[in-house]
C-alpha cells in the first residue's frame, strides 16, 4: 500500500469519525438525553472494562484457562476481594499488581 492511500484511509476514517460525533451533539445538543437512556449509558463503562479484563485474566495463563498456574486469574481474583471489601480503586491496583508480581515470581 503507497503513503498516499495511507494517508487517505486514515484522513477518511479520521473525518467519518469526526461526522458521526458531531451528529450526535447536533441531534441531542439543543435538548436533554430522555431518563432512559442516561440511565442505560451509566452501565457502558463497566460494561466496556469487563469485556477488554475478564479475558485477559481468564485466558491469561500458560494454559489459557482456570489453573493454579494462571498468575493474573489468582491476581484477578484477590483483586476482586480487595475491591470488594475496599471500594479503593488505588488499593485494588497496588494489591492486585502486587499480588500478580508475587505470583509470578513465585511460579517462576
Amino acid at each position: 500500500m503507497s503513503t498516499t492511500a495511507v494517508w487517505t484511509v486514515i484522513v477518511v476514517i479520521g473525518l467519518g469519525t469526526f461526522l458521526l460525533r458531531l451528529s450526535g451533539i447536533h441531534l441531542l445538543g439543543g435538548g436533554s438525553m430522555p431518563e432512559g437512556l442516561m440511565r442505560a449509558l451509566r452501565y457502558v463503562p463497566p460494561a466496556v472494562i469487563t469485556a477488554i479484563v475478564v479475558p485477559a485474566i481468564v485466558y491469561g495463563g500458560p494454559d489459557g484457562g482456570f489453573s493454579l498456574h494462571n498468575a493474573r486469574l489468582l491476581a484477578g481474583v484477590i483483586a476482586a476481594v480487595v475491591a470488594w471489601t475496599t471500594r479503593s480503586v488505588l488499593a485494588t491496583l497496588g494489591l492486585g499488581m502486587g499480588s500478580l508480581w508475587l505470583i509470578e515470581w513465585l511460579l517462576h
